[in-house]
């Protein structure tokens, strides 16, 4: 049996691998209502291919840059924090930091929003292309501490490398020893000014000694991080305890 073209566009368009062609009758009669010419509905069908190709791109990217779960600039409430200029933050949307190289450091007390920036703006840069991955820091250091007993260290830093905007969520005393702190040291002495880093930390710059040690080394790393970063100050009132208040509030009412 002889096949139709119907039927072969789409054969020819499954070996291919052109999975908008697969549905062209759509866009065909799209095509038809508006009068258009044999090119510039493959012109029209081609540009339907590509978009759904960045698409799916967009979102392997999202997937390997492993968020714990989705969040969005759009919905970011910037009222409960005084000290930041939301056209600060929609400027570090643009991407350009990752392109020059530059850090991103948030601090502040917890609950105040730090990890929703992070992943809203790890989920921006992902849209534009870059290759992002989200940890928080003990996570890395223990991603880094078994690898280091199975003798993979080395290739998970040279993945690390290859990435270009490298997250790191939580920097605090919590859930480390001074082995898991010197492999987190490691990687962002190595990382400084060869890619862009993002940290959310509790703790002042002056504390970081107490987690990473020797003194010297630590200011030397800070002095790396902090001299091509965007230091941003989130240090306001807890939104969970905000939260909490007015909830009791109501209850009282």
């Amino acid at each position: 049996m002889t096949s139709t073209p119907g039927q072969l566009i789409k054969i020819y368009a499954k070996q291919l691998k052109l999975p908008t062609f697969l549905r062209y009758e759509a866009t065909l009669r799209i095509a038809q209502e508006q009068g258009l010419g044999y090119e510039e509905f493959l012109v029209k069908l081609l540009a339907l291919e590509l978009e759904q190709r960045k698409e799916n791109q967009q979102k392997r990217r999202i997937r390997a840059a492993g968020f714990p779960y989705p969040k969005s600039l759009d919905n970011f409430d910037f009222s409960n924090l005084p000290k930041i200029d939301p056209a600060v933050v929609w400027q570090l949307a643009t991407g350009q930091f990752v392109t020059n190289r530059e850090n991103v450091i948030l601090v502040g007390n917890p609950g105040t929003g730090k990890t929703h920036l992070a992943i809203g703006l790890g989920m921006k840069i992902c849209s534009l292309g870059f290759r992002v991955k989200f940890f928080t820091a003990a996570g890395l250091a223990i991603t880094l501490h078994e690898a280091q007993e199975l003798t993979k260290l080395g290739r998970l830093q040279q993945q690390l490398a290859k990435t270009d905007l490298l997250i790191l969520d939580e920097l605090s005393y919590v859930s480390f020893n001074q082995a898991h702190a010197q492999l987190l040291f490691q990687v962002l002495s190595e990382r400084t000014e060869r890619g862009s880093i993002l940290i959310t930390t509790n703790l002042e710059f002056s504390k970081w000694t107490d987690f990473f040690g020797d003194p010297m080394l630590t200011a030397a790393l800070v002095d790396r991080l902090t001299y091509r970063s965007h230091i941003l100050n989130m240090s306001a009132e807890s939104y969970r305890l905000k939260q909490r208040r007015k909830e009791g509030g109501e209850a009282g009412s």
